[in-house]
């Protein structure tokens, strides 16, 4: 069961700007909590779990204080907040749950890079969310996801509501599902497999972005096409940059000792690391693809511009002859016996015809001597 939280305090942010900056904290000391990134217009949701293979209990949170009585060591507890725009809702969920100030700051800051952090008490992740936009023709929304695994509890700050977590949810109604039966860290596990999983989706759309791509380039080599190309460039320059990392830090957590961490769970990690592996080859294809793409498009513009300046040359061709010949007539000499003679004007517009003729069929027969001398490749 979802609650809507509201605070008893304005939002410490302006209501007019749609993106906050990292600028705001220049000269602030560490740990100042300050909202950085999109501002969703949402209100903080706060939702909670504790389960075990008997028990499924969805609980109303109606105070930041009611978390303190979820700890229970028999029960799998799992917190999620969806909205960042509250920083007080932050702030005391943090100073109930002991959560070390520059995680908060961390959290609030949306614009980091996918990494891992062990401290005394609990291990803090960070993880770029990737889903489609579908307004646009591949437009990516990106949303940090911050998860903390501590014993027999993991707490996820989202930056609003969606439906990334519904995979999640559905594993749980599944009272034989391995993720009842396990602890927290494999909770952890699902939600890192859940948020990677939709990485996949993007990626299928984007092969047939490309396809589709592939097959209309050189039908139609439009300024539209060219946009597609860099739009696509940037996003997957984009996703490389957010999904990069995910490898430094699934390594480090396969190789990290810490009691919450069961031996057995990290193989579920090694296989999300496959995952990102995986990701990350395609996107290099995709983006060699592009860039293939991006050549044959500048190879075709230039082959059109060629064919114009191939039959502008033909038609600058046949009229230097022409040219040549009005040129003389056209001179004022007083004496031109050409002039006086009857029929000398319809014979100058035959020899007119006679030259264009003349020069066509020469250039056609250029044409043909060409295309008998292009090699032939056996298949």
């Amino acid at each position: 069961m979802h609650t809507k939280f509201y605070s008893d305090s304005q939002h410490r942010q302006t209501d007019h700007a749609l993106q906050s900056r990292a600028a705001d904290k220049v000269g602030l000391p560490a740990g100042t909590l300050i909202h950085i990134g999109a501002k969703h217009q949402s209100e903080c949701k706060i939702s909670a779990i504790q389960y075990s293979v008997e028990t499924l209990i969805y609980h109303e949170i109606s105070s930041i204080s009611d978390l303190q009585s979820l700890q229970n060591n028999e029960l799998i507890t799992w917190v999620n907040l969806d909205g960042l725009s509250n920083i007080d809702i932050v702030e005391r969920i943090g100073h109930q749950l002991n959560i070390h100030p520059l995680v908060l700051e961390d959290i609030l800051s949306t614009h980091q890079s996918p990494k891992l952090e062990e401290y005394e008490n609990f291990l803090y992740l960070v993880i770029k969310g990737i889903s489609l936009d579908q307004n646009k023709i591949f437009s990516l929304q990106y949303e940090q996801i911050s998860i903390l695994l501590l014993a027999n509890y993991v707490i996820t700050f989202k930056e609003k509501s969606d439906t990334t977590f519904d995979p999640v949810y559905h594993y749980l109604q599944n009272r034989s599902g391995r993720l009842r039966l396990k602890g927290s860290d494999y909770l952890a596990y699902v939600i890192l497999d859940t948020i990677v999983d939709e990485y996949f989706v993007v990626e299928d759309s984007l092969d047939d972005v490309i396809d589709s791509l592939e097959d209309n380039i050189l039908l139609n080599s439009n300024k539209e096409i060219l946009q597609t190309i860099q739009q696509i460039r940037r996003s997957l320059i984009s996703m490389k940059r957010n999904i990069s990392p995910l490898r430094e830090l699934l390594a480090a957590i396969q190789h990290i000792d810490t009691p919450l961490l069961q031996e057995k769970t990290l193989r579920y990690f090694g296989d999300v690391y496959d995952h990102v592996l995986r990701v990350n080859d395609s996107l290099e294809s995709y983006r060699e693809r592009i860039s293939a793409m991006h050549d044959i498009y500048l190879s075709s513009i230039s082959n059109k511009m060629n064919e114009t300046i191939k039959i502008l040359t033909i038609f600058a061709t046949i009229f230097i002859p022409l040219t040549f010949i009005a040129g003389i007539y056209g001179m004022n000499f007083e004496y031109m016996p050409e002039l006086k003679w009857r029929w000398a004007y319809p014979a100058l517009w035959v020899i007119f015809i006679l030259v264009s003729i003349g020069l066509l069929r020469a250039y056609s027969e250029i044409q043909r001597s060409d295309t008998r001398c292009q090699v032939r490749i056996p298949v």
